[in-house]
């Protein structure tokens, strides 16, 4: 199966912190598959604009080595790579300042789409938007693309909004969360709103509680001065984990629709429960096998910031109320994934009391590293000597489901890009959603400040503290496995 390409109208996309890691990692390799698989129109411009003093020649030798080292062998044509870098012009920026500004407004074209990736750190995202507009660089269908963190609290995230609304509308405020863009999650969706089969089992009735699981095999290396001042709380639930939540729990919006969608996923925030200090887990990595620990990694001996937090929260709702959902995510854990697993309860009756290997019924998501689902059901064990049931999975990894070909499946940063030049807001958030999500975060945070205990320790390699084990077990229940 081939993936239909959608087309895009020309445009002009300016990269603010185009020699940064994430340009180099994700954006420019994101835009050459886009390029390869003809979905860059032939006129479209990319303009990469930084601080440091660079050649065209030099920048576009930048580029080329990151697609040699993102980009598979199979998708680097010699020619084709040519072709996408004379595409490629290069600015030398002063974000706070007045260089650049005048050179970068030569290169914009009248006409054109125009978007502004701003792939900088937030402070300067107030310097960039009033520079836009100071020197008349966007105009009233401009773009701007901006990352996490969206504010570290209620309190920045408003000054934040409040920044870029005094310069753009939010209907041209695309703040991105790479995670709403891969497949799977899309696909959570579809399988929610597209099949009759789940929707109407897709409550507190039928659905006996919902993990989130984020974990990473990595340390926080040498993110860890930044790291420290956010930890797993504001660096992973209150963003991505979070939307995941958002998606699984909220109601059918009246159309696939951005606002009709964002709108839904709202009332989902708005309905948390708060979250009381005993259902919350937090944990700091151990040192093992000469690796450093978390405090070291940290550079601060004293630090109190999580590197794992697991935690129960639950949605006042009449479709959530008495399911609980339990979020968990790490530093350094066995194995690197992320899963979305909804565990239905057990049927009213059972016939098969006496049949030995009854298991519930999981639907397991999995956003990373393979992508796909599978749903785990009951059947009987083939062979003679009675009932015995066994539990199988059906599976829709979406390699297996779309041949062994494969389809040309993008990247989240490269659909998410796309989106932005086509106008869809649709997998972005908006101002309110940041705002709410952070109204409900900060009192969890302030309660363990305010508590001053420190993290549970735990070693490398394993699932996380053992005391968030009893998160479950007091409630009956238990994690699934980390495993890839």
């Amino acid at each position: 199966m081939v993936s239909r390409v959608i087309p895009v109208d020309t445009f002009d996309l300016v990269i603010f912190g185009a020699t940064g890691d994430l340009a180099r990692r994700k954006i420019f390799p994101g835009l050459y598959r886009r390029f390869w698989a003809g979905q860059v129109p032939p006129d479209s411009r990319i303009i990469g604009a930084a601080r440091s003093a660079m050649a065209l020649a030099e920048f576009r030798a930048q580029v080329l080595a990151s697609i040699e080292e993102f980009v598979s062998p199979d998708k680097r044509d010699a020619a084709r790579i040519d072709e996408f870098l004379g595409r490629i012009a290069y600015v030398q920026i002063d974000a706070t300042g007045s260089g650049g500004w005048a050179q970068l407004k030569a290169e914009m074209r009248p006409g054109m789409i125009g978007a502004f990736y701003f792939s900088v750190a937030p402070s300067l995202f107030g310097d960039l938007a009033e520079r836009l507009h100071r020197h008349g660089i966007a105009t009233a269908e401009s773009r701007i693309v901006v990352e996490k963190p969206f504010g570290r609290d209620l309190a920045s995230a408003r000054a934040l909004n409040a920044t870029l609304a005094a310069h753009f509308a939010e209907r041209q405020i695309y703040r991105i969360d790479h995670y709403l863009g891969k497949e799977t999650v899309q696909n959570l969706m579809a399988v929610r709103f597209a099949n009759i089969l789940f929707e109407p089992l897709w409550n507190a009735q039928h659905i006996d509680h919902v993990q989130i699981t984020v974990a990473e095999t990595v340390g926080v290396g040498g993110r860890g001065s930044y790291y420290d001042k956010s930890g797993a709380m504001r660096d992973m639930v209150q963003n991505h984990m979070m939307q995941l939540l958002c998606l699984i729990a909220m109601e059918p919006p009246y159309h696939f629709d951005p606002n009709a969608v964002r709108d839904e996923k709202l009332k989902v925030i708005r309905a948390l429960d708060p979250v009381g200090q005993d259902q919350i887990v937090r944990g700091q990595y151990t040192s093992a096998s000469g690796q450093p620990d978390y405090l070291t990694d940290a550079g601060n001996p004293e630090s109190l910031t999580e590197s794992y937090i697991a935690l129960k929260v639950g949605i006042s709702n009449w479709r959530w109320k008495g399911t609980p959902f339990y979020l968990r995510t790490g530093k350094k854990l066995r194995a690197r994934t992320s899963e979305i697993a909804i565990t239905f309860r057990e049927p009213p009756h059972s016939i098969f009391d006496d049949a030995p290997g009854w298991r519930e019924n999981v639907l397991a998501i999995r956003l990373q590293p393979n992508e796909g689902m599978n749903l785990m059901v009951m059947i009987k064990e083939p062979g003679p000597g009675g009932m015995r049931l066994v539990q199988v999975p059906l599976d829709m990894s979406f390699a297996k489901a779309l041949g062994a070909e494969g389809a040309d499946i993008p990247d989240a940063y490269e659909r998410l890009i796309m989106d932005v030049i086509r106008g869809n807001q649709t997998l972005f958030m908006r101002g309110d959603e940041v705002e709410a999500a952070w109204a409900w975060t900060d009192p969890i945070i302030a309660g363990w400040e305010a508590a001053g205990r420190r993290p549970k320790p735990y070693d490398p390699g394993t699932s996380g503290p053992e005391d968030a084990l009893m998160l479950l077990h007091r409630d009956g229940r238990r994690w699934r496995e980390i495993k890839e």
